[in-house]
């Protein structure tokens, strides 16, 4: 169905109702921690459901449902490196652990920030061409089978503490890719720290922290736009519940996947990923899905 438009941007969840809402909200807050692609969920469940699309607006945003879930999980790791970093400005001695952390943020951020300002214009607009079904298909076969090349060929025996500047800066780059739907943000740096050698949870916990200041930025940014846009009171209504049911879905995903990857193998995202990616391919080339 057509998205909706304000002021050029995709605002299709301002035709939605509370329940779909919050639906949308619970799906994306699941989806946007685990590494099987938010943007490609919520393009696929309202598909399915015949609702209209909700946007990408309505995806950015929700990110910050999964920022507070990160930083509310993470709080040790967080506060940790806050404090390293302070530490590190004022005595220039950037050797420590959470000094080195607070920088691999830093460095694996701006690839991201550059392509993201770089392709704003077709990421954002209304009836974007890297939002269709075709795309998102095709991009979750490909991240399904680069994360099993990486379940089969890496090593899985680094931890966090041994990250280094290299490492920020390749799962930095492997970020950019979740500029495209289907790919997922989580997926693609979980796929990168897990290519480079690191254990399934630390992967994960490496993907979550190098993460946060993207996600940040990419929910306040929207949250301006949106603002700018200038949507109604009840579009507001909207997004405070999508955000509250996105909250308490992401807490729930995190804590069940760091769990998950403690004792078990990322397998069963390559198979779902490659079942959706099939999935969508088939349903785009017989229009059953479009």
């Amino acid at each position: 169905m057509a998205a909706a438009c304000s002021a050029g941007l995709d605002t299709g969840f301002a035709t939605l109702d509370v329940g779909q809402i919050i639906v949308l909200g619970l799906v994306q807050g699941i989806t946007e921690l685990l590494p099987i692609s938010s943007t490609a969920h919520m393009r696929v469940v309202p598909a399915l459901l015949g609702w209209p699309d909700p946007g990408s607006a309505f995806s950015a945003l929700m990110q910050l449902a999964a920022l507070a879930a990160v930083i509310s999980y993470f709080r040790r790791d967080v506060g940790s490196m806050a404090g390293g970093a302070i530490d590190a400005l004022r005595t220039r001695q950037f050797t420590t652990g959470p000094a080195r952390l607070g920088l691999g943020v830093v460095l694996a951020t701006i690839p991201i920030v550059l392509a993201g300002v770089a392709l704003a214009p077709v990421l954002n607009r209304c009836g974007s061409p890297l939002r269709s079904l075709g795309v998102i298909g095709a991009a979750s076969l490909v991240m399904a089978l680069l994360l099993a090349a990486t379940e089969w060929f890496a090593s899985h025996r680094r931890t966090a503490e041994q990250a280094g500047i290299r490492d920020f800066l390749l799962i930095g780059l492997a970020q950019v890719g979740a500029l495209i739907p289907g790919v997922s943000r989580s997926g693609s740096t979980l796929t990168a720290a897990m290519g480079l050698g690191f254990k399934r949870a630390e992967a994960a916990r490496l993907s979550f922290l190098l993460g946060l200041p993207a996600i940040a930025l990419a929910g306040l940014k929207e949250a301006w736009e949106i603002a700018r846009a200038g949507v109604d009171a009840h579009a507001v209504v909207l997004l405070a519940v999508g955000l509250l049911a996105g909250s308490l879905a992401s807490f729930a995903a995190i804590w069940g996947l760091m769990r998950y990857l403690e004792r078990m193998s990322s397998w069963v995202f390559v198979v779902y990923r490659g079942g959706m990616g099939l999935f969508l391919l088939w349903a785009v080339a017989t229009g059953w899905l479009s």
